[in-house]
């Protein structure tokens, strides 16, 4: 079942994504070569605590931080550690906030130094398609209408859409009803309508689609070793249009 949100639960997840954008912004000026991934976790950590928010993804099925930290090769659910970020790398970090009862989750990935060319295309079109997909979250749209305008951006640019891992809705739990995947066929799937709340998410690789688990049971990596960016808004479906509600 897709839960349609009251104007009132929408404000209170306006909030949420607010310190979920916060915390993001303050983790991404943070980034830099040599710094590690677990110092990037506790500045999220201390952004979301000052605000009165609960971070979402720590304990998340056994989840042991408070951002996924992914880079390079590394597409989704990286955990922070000792691993320090060095000149030419992208990394990207997901984080979650919860505040009243309902959660926001976003997503970016940040480039560390200068970084080649092709992993500057890589952001830059897998930001463009996740703004593609967020176009379309208008009453009357179809679900699948949000895939398809991610998958031609990405794809249209010579990347890859990863499929084994999609968006969702999001409210009072991170995962809730419907999934949200980065392709699909325009025009198909429920009918998109006011109340709703969806977290796009268009994971995109430099190479081929596929992708691996490793041993830790939580980091995702390209199979082919190639670069992958990441990009992520909590995203109400409004009468008046897409409301973002994880910026600033």
């Amino acid at each position: 079942m897709i839960v349609r949100r009251s104007r009132a639960e929408l404000e209170t997840m306006r909030e949420a994504g607010r310190v979920t954008a916060r915390a993001l912004r303050s983790v991404g000026d943070a980034v830099a070569p040599g710094v590690t991934t677990a110092e990037l976790d506790e500045v999220a950590v201390a952004v979301i605590e000052a605000a009165g928010g609960k971070a979402a993804f720590l304990g998340y099925h056994g989840f042991p931080a408070t951002i996924c930290a992914s880079r390079n090769q590394q597409v989704v659910h990286g955990i922070p550690g000792r691993t320090r970020l060095a000149e030419g790398d992208v990394i990207s970090i997901d984080v979650g906030a919860i505040v009243d009862g309902y959660v926001g989750d976003s997503a970016r990935t940040f480039r560390v130094g200068t970084v080649s060319d092709e992993a500057r295309r890589l952001l830059d079109a897998t930001e463009k398609s996740l703004f593609a997909g967020i176009d379309r979250c208008r009453p009357g749209s179809r679900l699948q209408d949000i895939g398809a305008a991610v998958q031609s951006v990405a794809e249209g640019a010579g990347f890859s859409i990863v499929r084994e891992y999609v968006g969702h809705g999001i409210g009072r739990n991170m995962h809730e009803d419907p999934q949200v995947p980065n392709y699909g066929i325009a025009g198909k799937g429920p009918t998109l309508l006011s109340g709703m709340v969806l977290a796009i998410e268009p994971m995109v690789n430099a190479g081929g689609a596929a992708v691996r688990q490793l041993g830790d049971g939580w980091t995702v990596v390209t199979a082919d070793g190639t670069l992958s960016a990441h990009f992520e808004h909590t995203v109400a479906i409004t009468d008046d249009g897409p409301w973002i509600l994880t910026e600033e």
